[in-house]
């Protein structure tokens, strides 16, 4: 789909790079205390949806209700040094370890906000996170490649071999891993996105081929296109439910000090480059490939809204349901997991995004709090990740390194 182009941004006012040092603080889970729950405004009520899960991600809704819960973890390859900070932040942040590779489905069938009946929808898979259904046919966004699956409605388990349609590449820097998979309006299109393999392109930029980037293809893995590329690991995306226009939530760079680089969500023009690596908030370039390619920092597009640095912004969704307040509506929600690389935490919250007219229309609010523990040690109960919107208007959030997901009422 081609959207017209909004009016760009200004950027945001921005420290110069290494003003302070590039932080290692990873978190450490320590897991919610008997009674204890994260925090939403008044006016909202936060319950416990389902627990037990193993380190749960993504959702997907299926038409007559069903949630689909992805179940993935970074798993440790031959090639990394067990002693390497990233290695010890994800082992601290239970983020490393044997992955899960499945997909689970609850089902809510009294409607009362409890799901009573959780079956293995899916399993075998490889690191699988976005989801998607069209018509009869289920995709699942393993880091490798796009599957699809026969579907039914109703069934709570699928058994049938999964066809692979698309190869991708796998795996990335950190968490650069997930796969997430869309359908477009009409039905027409698929789009996928895929982070880059490194966090400035340090191992050549021909490994970034087809990475940092959201492709487009047809829904049987064919015609497949760049539709948009440098966006360093774009994974939440939505369409804005008044203009129709895609919005993505992406993570930026690291190393070059705790205020840079914000990461940020902004509506996705067909054929935009975003920066990465060369350039970031449009055309500010990066000082460790400066000069490089000044043809692509000159076209680089200032992204729509920043989020904060080192938030580790993944969720993206926008409120389409009439169930929350109506300053809410139309909205967008963002799960924010935290990161490595600041001196103190970022993120580790659900932001919420005001907008109006197809824009934001004010600064992102604190929506679901209370995740961070003891600030001064590191210490969180838990990372937001995904966000669903059931449909009865709630949300759910999933807590991915509590194995929990919560769901948040007007009430």
């Amino acid at each position: 789909m081609t959207a017209t182009p909004f009016p760009e941004p200004a950027v945001p006012p921005l420290p110069e790079p290494y003003q302070t040092p590039s932080a290692l603080n990873f978190s450490t889970v320590v897991g919610w205390p008997e009674g204890r729950k994260p925090a939403a405004p008044d006016g909202f009520e936060v319950t416990l949806y389902a627990d037990g899960l193993d380190y749960p991600r993504w959702f997907h809704l299926l038409p007559n209700g069903d949630v689909l819960v992805s179940e993935a973890r970074t798993q440790l390859k031959p090639d990394h040094d067990p002693n390497s900070p990233a290695v010890q932040g994800d082992k601290r942040s239970r983020a490393l370890g044997q992955s899960a590779n499945r997909i689970t489905l609850l089902r809510d069938a009294d409607g009362d906000g409890f799901p009573e009946i959780r079956e293995t929808f899916l399993e075998g898979l490889r690191q699988p996170f976005g989801m998607a259904l069209l018509g009869d046919t289920l995709y699942v966004a393993n880091t490798d490649g796009v599957l699809a699956f026969p579907y039914r409605e109703g069934q709570t388990r699928i058994e049938a071999e999964g066809r692979k349609i698309l190869d991708l590449p796998a795996g990335g820097y950190n968490n650069h891993w997930t796969r997430n998979i869309r359908v477009g309006p009409g039905g027409k299109k698929l789009y996928v996105t895929v982070g880059s393999a490194s966090n400035v392109a340090e191992y050549g930029i021909e490994e970034e081929h087809r990475r940092a980037a959201i492709l487009e293809i047809d829904p049987d893995g064919s015609g497949e296109r760049i539709f948009a590329s440098g966006l360093r690991n774009p994974v939440g995306l939505d369409w804005e439910p008044e203009t129709g226009v895609m919005w993505t939530a992406v993570n930026e760079r690291d190393e070059l000090g705790d205020e840079l680089v914000p990461d940020y969500m902004t509506s996705v023009q067909d054929g935009g480059f975003y920066g990465w690596p060369y350039s970031y908030f449009g055309k500010i370039e990066d000082p460790r490939l400066r000069g490089q390619r000044p043809d692509l920092v000159a076209r680089s597009i200032v992204p729509d809204m920043a989020l904060g640095s080192h938030t580790a912004s993944l969720g993206l969704a926008f409120y389409r349901g009439t169930a929350f307040p109506e300053r809410y509506r139309g909205g967008a929600f963002i799960g924010q997991h935290g990161s490595w690389n600041r001196s103190e935490l970022s993120g580790y919250k659900v932001l919420f995004v005001p907008f109006a007219d197809g824009r934001p229309s004010g600064p992102g609010e604190d929506f679901l709090t209370g995740f961070v523990a003891e600030r001064s040690r590191s210490e969180v109960y838990g990372r937001p990740c995904g966000i669903a919107e059931l449909p009865d208007g709630s949300l759910l959030v999933a807590d991915d390194a509590a194995d929990r997901i919560w769901r948040v009422a007007a009430v």
